[in-house]
C-alpha cells in the first residue's frame, strides 16, 4: 500500500498530511532464522584446538629444554607434543566423520586455504615430533647389533626433529586461528587480528604447564618465562577480543563462553603467579602447571562457543552491516564536502 492510498486527515483534524500506515521497523531475521549458516562443528574441534596448542606448546619446550641442557624439560616436551598431536589427530578425523578425508586433504596443497595448509603443518610436525619422541627411547635399547646403531643413530635424529618440530610449531598454533576467522561466523571473523595471539599465548602457556607438572624446579626456568610470554599474549589477545569488536564482543562477555573465558582468566594468572612464586617448591610448580593447562583448555572452548553463538543469533549478522553502512555513508558525505561537491554546493 502505497502513502497516497492510506486515509487521509481532515481539515478540521489539526493537520493536515498522511498518516503512516507502517509500523516502525523492527530488528528481525526471515520466519527468526539464523542470517549464517553457523558451522557444523562439534566439540571435538573445540578439543582440537587445544590439543593442537598444546601440541605446538610442547614442542618449544622441548626445543628450550634440549638448547640448555635440562633432559628432564626436553623429555617432558618431546613425549607430550607427540601425545598431543596424535589425539588432536583423532579429534580432527572424529569431527570429519571418516579418515580417509583426513588422506584426501593430502592430494592437493592450497596456500589460500587454511584447512589445506593445516593438514600438511600437522602431518610435517607429526613426523618430526614423532622422531623426536622416539629418540628418548634409545637408551632403553640393547647395546648390540642393530640396536646398537639405533642407540647410536637416534639421539642427532631425535634432536634434529625436536627443533624441525619447533620451526613449525608457531604455525600450528595460530593457524587454527585463521581457520575459524576465515569462516562467516560474525565474532570469529571479526577478531581475526587478535586470534592469533589468543591462540599462539595459549599454546606457550599450555606448554609451559607441562613443563611445569614434569620437570623438577632446578630444570623448570625455562618454562616459568615461557608462561610468563604465553600468558601476556593470551590475556593481551583475549582483552581485546572481548571489549574491541562492538556488538561482536558480546558473544565472547556472556553466558557460559564468558563465563569459560573467565575462568581462562582467572587460573591464567594463578598459574603465572604460582610459576614465579613457587619456584622452590615441587607441589606449587605443579599446580602452576595445571592451571595453565586447564586455563587453555578453557580458552579454547570460550572462543569456539562465542562464534557459534554469534552464528545462530542474526543480530550479530546485520547490527554491523547497518553500522556498516550507516559509517560508509557518513564517509562520503565528509569527502563531498571536503571536494566541495553536492553537499557544499547544495546542487
Amino acid at each position: 500500500m502505497s502513502r497516497d492510498d492510506g486515509p487521509r486527515r481532515g481539515a478540521g483534524g489539526g493537520g493536515g498530511g498522511d498518516r503512516s500506515m507502517v509500523p516502525p521497523a523492527e530488528f528481525r531475521s526471515y520466519y527468526g532464522r539464523p542470517i549464517v549458516k553457523a558451522a557444523v562443528w562439534r566439540h571435538d574441534i573445540a578439543a582440537y584446538l587445544f590439543t593442537g596448542g598444546l601440541a605446538a606448546g610442547s614442542a618449544l619446550l622441548a626445543a628450550g629444554g634440549g638448547a640448555t641442557g635440562r633432559p628432564a624439560l626436553r623429555r617432558a616436551g618431546r613425549v607430550s607434543a607427540l601425545g598431543a598431536l596424535v589425539a588432536s589427530t583423532y579429534f580432527l578425523v572424529n569431527d570429519l566423520g571418516r579418515p580417509d578425508r583426513f588422506h584426501h586433504m593430502l592430494r592437493v596443497a592450497k596456500p589460500t586455504s587454511p584447512m589445506s595448509m593445516g593438514t600438511w603443518i600437522l602431518s610435517g610436525f607429526g613426523a618430526l615430533a614423532g622422531v623426536s619422541a622416539a629418540a628418548e627411547a634409545a637408551p632403553l635399547l640393547p647395546d648390540r647389533g642393530v640396536f646398537k646403531l639405533a642407540r647410536a643413530v637416534l639421539p642427532p635424529v631425535g634432536a634434529a626433529g625436536q627443533y624441525g618440530a619447533a620451526g613449525l610449531a608457531p604455525a600450528l598454533a595460530t593457524y587454527t586461528a585463521v581457520l575459524l576467522a576465515d569462516t562467516a561466523n560474525p565474532s570469529w571473523h571479526a577478531a581475526y587480528p587478535e586470534l592469533p595471539f589468543v591462540f599462539a599465548g595459549s599454546a606457550l602457556a599450555s606448554g609451559a604447564g607441562v613443563g611445569l607438572l614434569a620437570a623438577p624446579c632446578d630444570q623448570a626456568g625455562p618454562a616459568r618465562r615461557i608462561a610468563v610470554c604465553g600468558a601476556a599474549m593470551e590475556l593481551y589477545g583475549a582483552h581485546r577480543v572481548e571489549t574491541t569488536k562492538g556488538i561482536l564482543s558480546e558473544p565472547y562477555a556472556e553466558g557460559r563462553p564468558g563465563r569459560l573465558l573467565r575462568a581462562g582468566r582467572v587460573l591464567t594468572a594463578a598459574g603465572v603467579a604460582g610459576a614465579l612464586l613457587g619456584r622452590r617448591s615441587r607441589t606449587v610448580s605443579a599446580l602452576s602447571g595445571l592451571s595453565l593447562l586447564t586455563a587453555s583448555l578453557l580458552t579454547r572452548f570460550g572462543i569456539f562457543e562465542g562464534g557459534v553463538v554469534s552464528a545462530k543469533d542474526p543480530k550479530y549478522t546485520v547490527v554491523p552491516q547497518r553500522e556498516r553502512l550507516v559509517t560508509g555513508v557518513d564517509q562520503r558525505e565528509e569527502g563531498d564536502k571536503t571536494a566541495g561537491g553536492p553537499a557544499t554546493t547544495g546542487l
